[in-house]
């Protein structure tokens, strides 16, 4: 697109030359799917076309906080000009193409990615379908971020095509981006998909299922409405005029977009119910980042840098916070009960609880901290991480309480996430640690410098009780296996092979040396697997002394080793033994049921 403009100084009027924005289309092409090869021609049409034009791809996808190296796929680039004719061209970084116009108006790049990974923010082509996110596929012109394009996708065979972004009018198949944050932000799929239409919120929304399995396409309409509709209670207002659910029936997650997600699901995960409504915590969750995330966004979260990590310590908010509304979103429309949400949050309470990792790594530190370390985990990340999805749901449910009994109930974290919406994203600002701390400060009518130094710029242990007692409830804490002998290490068998795949701290095997990796080949003379090890082991007891035969780095060797006690907590939270009428009537506004 051509943009021209004057500019005038005092009292003369002069022609200034100013940067004009290049025209850019990108055509999209399958032709032989079993390669999966995605085809992509890219032509940049430029009245200040620059003697060299760097053609770059993004490192990463937002939302998935990891640098990926979309690059490596690609193969097959060339360059040509508009009129005819090869333009030389060099790679000069891991992700940056050169190419040396020669006075061209036009230059098109041809170029081709290899396809063939099916998660939610990859590439994937085969006989099946096309699914891609345009970050891991699209080139953009150095420094033209802001820049408008199109795209036009060519469909193998009876393929149709799904996509967020709006379709250009009397243009097959063609759809226009205003920049690439938003053409970044709209995966495609493009197959002979099932579909379903439905009204949520009052607006349009599609969904797009590639693949056979046990789902009902009509009730996932009907609860995901619900879900939209007490979203929507939430922030006062839908924030976009439509949305896409994309779902792939292979693998499991989802990723946020600006007006759609996509998801991936075990194709017969919808049955029985307690696969559904893990389904529908998916749904929920990416439906919650329509505000939170997408709208609401942390400091660094937009705009972007395709080509470095953008680091926050805010994505306990980001996803913590969405992951707690999963829960509660779910509650409210009627999908689940109280006793599901809080059995939920045990189980979650309980993972942290016999974690040794809470207290080496605090909520902003595992924040600042994903792009090295949440999706590279190792045999030793249960000993020094915790997850900022997970501890980030449980500190957001404590907050919210807390919030609660601070306002005498008369406001919670609803209200924050509101605040939030209506003081950040309407007036075109991103949000700060402080800028979160105070709209929850806001909300209690007070300070919260002791809540969030000790749960989230810290790593203090949680005093749920304290907090919990609040709504009438508690956490109780048993042992069950506290008097069985342990060893103490998380052990896989595989070929015939009793691994260890796990050792966390302050266990017997910790400190008695038992390593990753190792091969346990028996036990007082007899050979392991897992079943026999279970059986042995439950007819001993703690500080009883076994013979461990094990091979390390292919070197057989024998330890004496003193077996000890499962002191790992199972938790469960529950109501209070006499709960006042408070405590009844803040249990009721918070849960939506009696006590």
């Amino acid at each position: 697109m051509y943009k021209e403009a004057d500019a005038k100084v005092g009292a003369e009027s002069n022609p200034v030359p100013i940067q004009v924005q290049p025209d850019i289309s990108y055509v999209v092409s399958m032709s032989r799917p079993t390669t999966h090869l995605l085809e992509v021609e890219m032509r940049v049409r430029w009245q200040q076309m620059p003697a060299q034009l760097d053609l770059k791809m993004p490192v990463w996808t937002p939302g998935s906080y990891l640098v990926r190296e979309y690059a490596r796929h690609v193969q097959d680039f060339g360059s040509a000009a508009g009129a005819g004719g090869d333009l030389q061209w060099e790679k000069i970084n891991k992700n940056t193409w050169r190419i040396q116009t020669g006075g061209a108006r036009e230059v098109v790049a041809r170029y081709k990615v290899y396809s063939n990974e099916l998660t939610v923010r990859t590439n994937e082509l085969n006989d099946e379908h096309a699914f891609w996110n345009n970050a891991a596929l699209l080139l953009f012109p150095d420094g033209q971020l802001q820049a408008e394009s199109t795209i036009t996708v060519k469909p193998y065979g009876n393929w149709r095509v799904a996509t967020g972004l709006a379709p250009v009018a009397g243009a097959e198949n063609t759809f226009r981006a205003p920049n690439y944050d938003i053409l970044y932000d709209s995966p495609f799929e493009v197959s002979d998909f099932k579909e379903h239409t439905f009204t949520a919120a009052g607006k349009p929304h599609r969904l797009v299922i590639t693949g056979e399995g046990n789902y009902d396409m009509k009730q996932i309409g009907i609860d995901t409405a619900k879900i939209a509709n007490e979203a929507v209670k939430i922030f006062g207002e839908m924030p976009t005029d439509d949305y896409l659910i994309i779902l792939n029936l292979r693998g499991r997650g989802g990723l946020e977009h600006l007006n759609s997600t996509a998801l991936q699901w075990n194709r017969f995960g919808f049955k029985p119910r307690s696969q559904y409504i893990a389904f529908l915590n998916l749904v929920a969750h990416e439906y919650f980042h329509l505000w939170n995330v997408k709208r609401i966004r942390p400091d660094a979260l937009g705009p972007f840098d395709y080509e470095n990590e953008n680091y926050t310590k805010l994505l306990w908010v980001a996803e913590g916070t969405t992951a707690y509304y999963e829960g509660v979103m779910l509650r409210r429309a009627g999908l689940v009960t109280d006793r599901e949400v809080l059995e939920t949050k045990a189980s979650l309470i309980q993972a942290l609880q016999n974690r040794p990792g809470r207290f080496q790594t605090s909520l902003e530190e595992s924040s600042l901290d994903a792009w090295i370390k949440y999706y590279r985990q190792d045999q030793n990340s249960i000993n020094n991480q915790i997850s900022y999805y997970d501890k980030g749901e449980i500190v957001n449910m404590m907050l919210d309480i807390a919030i609660r009994q601070a306002s005498n109930d008369q406001r919670s974290l609803d209200d924050v996430m509101r605040f939030m919406y209506d003081e950040f994203y309407k007036k075109n600002r991103n949000f700060t640690p402080a800028d979160f701390q105070q709209a929850a400060e806001k909300m209690a009518g007070r300070s919260l410098d002791d809540f969030f130094a000790r749960y989230v710029s810290g790593r203090a242990e949680i005093d749920y009780n304290a907090i919990l007692s609040h709504v009438g409830l508690r956490l109780a804490v048993s042992q069950p296996n506290a008097k069985r002998a342990y060893i103490g290490a998380d052990l896989v068998e595989d070929a015939g092979r009793l691994n260890v795949r796990v050792v966390a701290s302050d266990t017997p095997a910790f400190e008695q040396g038992l390593m990753v990796g190792d091969q346990i080949v028996a036990i007082d003379g007899h050979r392991a697997t897992q079943a026999f090890l279970q059986r042995y082991l439950g007819e001993m007891q703690p500080n009883q002394t076994v013979k461990l035969t094990i091979f390390t780095r292919d070197e057989l060797r024998e330890i004496d080793f003193r077996l000890g006690a499962n002191k790992r907590g199972e938790y469960s939270i529950e109501p209070v033994a006499t709960p006042t009428a408070a405590q009844r009537r803040a249990y009721k506004l918070y849960l939506g049921a009696d006590l």
